[in-house]
């Protein structure tokens, strides 16, 4: 092996072997390289990781995450110290196309009794009070999209027993291909399950479930509807049940009102209530839910005895079974955004009473 030679060797250094790293060692070059790969990597992985949070928290439907537009009213001063959260229910209305229009119908007898049998010509629609031609008629039991709206107020905690009984023996009506979703309210609504095909889910959710607080059933509406825009189905239907008015929501009752008028979705409601009313708010609450379900060809069951829940239930469930739906294309095919009334005639068969019409009021048309 050579000898290393000192400072004052007279022997010739050759200076590129100095200056040379080894093979293997990294050039400053490369190490910079690595360093900006290894930073841009992350940075596109924090990137990724954001988008996909940002997209599941859209995904959640809450009564907070609604799109509201504020409603103003401003200050003596001229300033816009007054705000209070307004829906602005015209702004995106939700519309059916205006190629087909589907009507599901319910028909009962005098004695509240579902009436089946019938056929295509003992139908008559009006739009606008112009007759339309039936393209389509089915009395089968179609899948249906069903969310449950359930009040948990405190109010509820001498029936709450019998409530959740209603929905266990309300799911015994559905069929396989069914799916659910539960919202809880008191003093707001609370998504307790997302769409499911379990009944069993859902029931175990409801066992939980603690009566307490005040009564925000509008906004349950609200939230209960949005939810329905991510339904699978075509036929879609929310039921609610409830002791009393509202007390404790952020939206009124001409709001939601309008709103489920531009919702394609049934609307039911088991009101139970005591002998007498002890708020005004409860002594307007079924006249509430009657108006709002027979906008959107829903009904309104009133009781007084909570051991009735369970049989009101089952009726709901099977009537959601055995509609009549009637589809026709508008002879006005104008895409105007206007709001279409439907009419419901009915030609039974002789000798039948008179029979009652249970279908939805109308739609918004498209606007392009």
């Amino acid at each position: 092996m050579a000898r290393r030679q000192g400072r004052g060797s007279s022997r010739p250094v050759n200076r590129n072997c100095i200056a040379q790293p080894p093979p293997c060692a990294p050039s400053i070059l490369m190490v910079r390289a690595s360093l900006l790969f290894i930073a841009s990597s992350a940075f596109a992985i924090a990137v990724a990781i954001l988008i996909c949070l940002s997209a599941t928290a859209r995904a959640q439907v809450s009564i907070d995450d609604v799109h509201v537009a504020p409603r103003v009213e401003p200050s003596k001063g001229g300033g816009t110290d007054n705000m209070e959260p307004s829906l602005k229910t015209h702004t995106k209305p939700m519309k059916v196309d205006v190629n087909l229009v589907l009507v599901s119908v319910t028909i009962t007898d005098p004695m509240n009794r579902l009436v089946t049998g019938l056929d295509k010509e003992n139908f008559t629609v009006f739009e606008n009070k112009e007759p339309q031609e039936l393209r389509t008629f089915s009395s089968e039991d179609a899948p249906v999209s069903i969310g449950v709206i359930f009040d948990m107020s405190g109010s509820m905690s001498s029936k709450i027993e019998r409530a959740r009984e209603a929905v266990i023996e309300f799911f015994k009506t559905a069929n396989p291909q069914d799916e659910f979703f539960l919202i809880a309210f008191a003093d707001k609504p609370e998504e307790v399950s997302d769409f499911t095909s379990s009944v069993e889910d859902i029931q175990s959710k409801l066992v939980y479930t603690v009566p307490k607080g005040r009564t925000a059933l509008l906004d349950a509406i609200y939230l209960g509807i949005s939810k329905m825009r991510q339904a699978k189905y075509t036929k879609k239907a929310l039921l609610i049940i409830s002791d009393g008015g509202d007390n404790h929501s952020r939206y009124t009752e001409g709001e939601i009102k309008s709103l489920v008028k531009e919702a394609d979705t049934l609307i039911y409601a088991i009101g139970i209530y005591d002998h007498y009313f002890p708020t005004e708010e409860e002594r307007l609450g079924p006249a509430l839910l009657s108006e709002i379900t027979e906008l959107t060809g829903g009904r309104a069951f009133t009781i007084d005895n909570p051991n009735d829940l369970a049989d009101v239930a089952t009726k709901i469930g099977i009537e959601l079974r055995n509609q009549y739906v009637l589809g026709y294309r508008p002879k006005n095919p104008g895409h105007d955004g206007k709001w279409r009334k439907i009419k419901v005639k009915l030609l039974p068969p002789k000798g039948l009473p008179p029979l009652r019409v249970y279908a939805k009021t109308g739609y918004y048309a498209p606007s392009e």
